[in-house]
């Protein structure tokens, strides 16, 4: 009888160490999602000095579009939290492409290599944040899962594991633009 109780018991033990296990490596892939999102605004970051220098030498009116870009820039290597980061990421994003704008009105600047180069890069790589952001919203969907899911929820509550936050998109970038078509001839 005593060999059922401890074979029972060791199963018991064995289930919680392997759904602790599991909830750990869905843990790490979420932080190494984030790593990802990390790693491109770093890049962002790298680009944006340079893409600001190469603007300062055409557009030197444009004082104001550039503080902007820095200050933004700014906010984002300082952010304490993702959800922080993400704001003032997509803010930053919002004014990359006033300075696209800017260029169409200086055209030695558009014309230039350095400039084309940077914008594609800088393109290249709000896509790659782009994706970065689903495969981290992907992951912590599944870690929430496991810890709201029965029997992980309770080996979660009992070793303190958190809810992670899902990366939101801002209310500006849901809101359906207004389309006026009136000024169209047939």
């Amino acid at each position: 009888m005593n060999w059922i109780f401890y074979g029972v018991l060791a199963l018991i033990i064995f289930l919680v160490i392997d759904c602790y296990n599991r909830l750990v490596k869905n843990r790490m892939q979420t932080k190494e999602a984030w790593s990802q999102i990390d790693v491109q605004l770093k890049r962002r970051n790298d680009l944006l000095l340079n893409l600001i220098e190469t603007v300062k030498g055409y557009a030197k009116y444009e004082g104001a579009t550039l503080e902007k870009v820095a200050e933004l820039r700014s906010q984002v290597a300082t952010a304490s939290s993702p959800a922080e980061v993400m704001k003032a990421s997509d803010a930053l994003s919002r004014q990359i492409s006033g300075i696209f704008a800017v260029a169409e009105n200086y055209p030695e600047l558009k014309a230039s290599a350095t400039f084309a180069q940077l914008q594609e890069e800088l393109t290249n790589t709000e896509n790659k944040i782009s994706y970065s952001r689903q495969l981290y919203n992907s992951v912590v969907s599944k870690y929430n899962v496991k810890l709201e899911t029965f029997p992980s929820n309770l080996v979660a509550a009992i070793f303190g594991f958190k809810e992670a936050d899902f990366l939101q998109t801002p209310e500006e970038e849901k809101a359906v633009p207004k389309v006026d078509f009136s000024g169209l001839s047939d």
